[in-house]
C-alpha cells in the first residue's frame, strides 16, 4: 500500500495546507537603500544629541568655573567710559617729559638712574655694588663684565627715544578681560608687556603690539607670540644664576642642569629675539622703585641671605617706563584682594588667593603709592584698576 492510499484525500488535503507558501522574491536593491537612508540619520541623530549634550555640559562648566571665580564681563556701558577715557588719554597734547618731572617732584629725596638699562660702557658706580641683586649688583661683577661684554651697544635712539612718546604698561589683571581695549592700546606709541602676558587669543581685549616685553627667567614666555622684529626684551635680574640663564640665551647654549635647581619653576630654553634687542635693566631702578617710591627698610644681611621686600614686576616697569616715555599709562593693573576667589589674570583661572600667599611683595603698599601718582595726575589708569579717574 502506498503512502497515499494510507493517508487519504483528506489527509492528503491537510498535507497540502500544511506547506507554506511560496515567498515573494526579495528586492535587495530596496533594501540597500532603505537601510542606507536610515543610518545616516541615525548618525545624524545621535551627533546631534552628543552636541546637545556637550553644549550644556560646557555652559553648566562655565557657569560654575564663573560663579567660583567670581568673573564679571565688562557690561557695554563700562566698556563705553573706559573706551571713552582712554581716547581723550590719546587725544590731549602730548607733554614731554611729563611723568618723569612729575614723580621727581613727588619724591624729591630720590636721585634719578642715570641709565636704564646696563651697557658693556655703562659707568658703574660704587652704589650699585652697595646691595645684592635685584637692588644691585654686589658680589657679581665678573658675571655682569661677561654677559655685558657679548651684548652689542645701543643707542638712546636705537631704543626708539625719539619725540613725545606715550607708553602704556599693559598688566595681566583680570581687568581687561571684557573690555575689547585691544585697537585703542595699539595706538600708543609704547607698549610694555609684563612676564608671560599672552596677545594672540587675547588681542580683542589687549592688543598685539610690544615694543618692550620685560621678565625675569622663571616668568619669559615658553611660548613667543610677539611678532615685532623691532620688539626689545627687557631682562630683569634677580639672583646670580639669572645671569648664567640670560648668558645662555644670548649665545644660543643649553641652561645647565645644575642651574635648573635653582629656578622655582621650568625656564625657556630659547629667546627668540635677537643680541641687540636685549636690555638688562638697571638693578637700580628696583632699588628705586623699592625704597624711594615704595619706602621699604634696606635690606638687611642674615645669616641665611637677606631680608628684603620686592617690589612687583609692574611697578618696576611703571618706573622703568618714566625713563622711556614722556607719558605714562597703565592698563590691567589692580588687585581686588577682597575677592579672594576672582580671578588674577586675564589669561586663566588662577584665583585672587595666589596674590594674599606671597610675602615677597607688598601689593597695598605699591596700590597706595600707585593711587597717588594717578591722583596727582603723573600717570593714566585706563582701566580703573588702582583708582578710576572716569567713574
Amino acid at each position: 500500500m502506498t503512502t497515499g492510499q494510507l493517508i487519504g484525500p483528506i489527509g492528503a488535503i491537510f498535507i497540502h495546507r500544511s506547506r507554506p507558501a511560496p515567498m515573494k522574491p526579495i528586492n535587495k536593491n530596496a533594501c540597500t537603500l532603505n537601510a542606507a537612508i536610515r543610518y545616516p540619520t541615525i548618525l545624524f541623530v545621535l551627533f546631534l544629541v552628543i552636541i546637545l549634550i556637550s553644549i550644556g555640559l560646557l555652559i553648566l562648566l562655565l557657569a560654575d568655573t564663573n560663579q567660583k571665580h567670581g568673573v564679571k564681563f565688562a557690561d557695554h556701558s563700562q566698556r563705553q567710559r573706559v573706551h571713552n577715557y582712554v581716547r581723550s588719554v590719546l587725544a590731549r597734547e602730548c607733554r614731554p617729559s611729563f611723568a618723569r618731572k612729575n614723580i621727581e617732584m613727588m619724591f624729591p629725596s630720590s636721585t634719578p638712574v642715570a641709565e636704564p638699562f646696563l651697557q658693556k660702557n655703562s659707568n658703574l658706580t660704587e652704589q650699585m655694588f652697595r646691595y645684592p641683586l635685584p637692588f644691585g649688583l654686589l658680589d657679581i661683577q665678573p658675571k655682569i663684565k661677561n654677559i655685558l661684554n657679548i651684548i652689542p651697544i645701543s643707542s638712546s635712539e636705537k631704543t626708539g627715544r625719539h619725540g613725545c612718546r606715550r607708553c602704556v604698561v599693559v598688566g595681566n589683571g583680570a581687568i581687561l578681560r571684557g573690555l575689547e581695549l585691544g585697537p585703542l592700546l595699539n595706538q600708543f606709541n609704547v607698549i610694555l608687556r609684563l612676564n608671560s602676558g599672552p596677545v594672540k587669543e587675547f588681542s580683542r581685549d589687549v592688543g598685539n603690539r610690544t615694543t618692550f616685553r620685560m621678565s625675569y627667567p622663571e616668568g619669559s614666555p615658553k611660548i613667543w607670540e610677539d611678532v615685532d622684529p623691532q620688539l626689545q626684551f627687557v631682562a630683569v635680574m634677580y639672583k646670580s644664576v639669572d645671569f648664567n640663564w640670560l648668558h645662555a640665551m644670548i649665545t644660543g647654549t643649553k641652561v645647565s642642569f645644575w642651574d635648573k635647581l635653582f629656578f622655582w619653576q621650568k625656564v625657556p630654553g630659547h629667546i627668540p629675539v635677537a643680541q641687540s634687542k636685549i636690555r638688562i635693566l638697571n638693578p637700580e631702578i628696583i632699588r628705586q622703585s623699592a625704597l624711594d617710591l615704595l619706602d621699604f627698610p634696606k635690606p638687611k644681611q642674615r645669616l641665611w641671605g637677606w631680608d628684603q621686600n620686592i617690589p612687583t614686576i609692574g611697578m618696576t616697569a611703571v618706573n622703568l617706563a618714566t625713563y622711556l616715555c614722556d607719558e605714562i599709562s597703565l592698563a590691567g593693573f589692580g588687585y581686588n584682594l577682597s575677592q579672594k576667589d576672582s580671578p588674577l589674570h586675564y589669561y586663566d583661572t588662577v584665583s585672587m588667593t595666589a596674590m594674599l600667599k606671597e610675602t615677597m611683595h607688598n601689593v597695598m603698599r605699591e596700590k597706595t603709592v600707585l593711587q597717588r601718582m594717578i591722583e596727582a595726575g603723573s600717570v593714566s589708569d585706563l582701566t580703573g584698576g588702582v583708582h578710576c579717574s572716569f567713574c
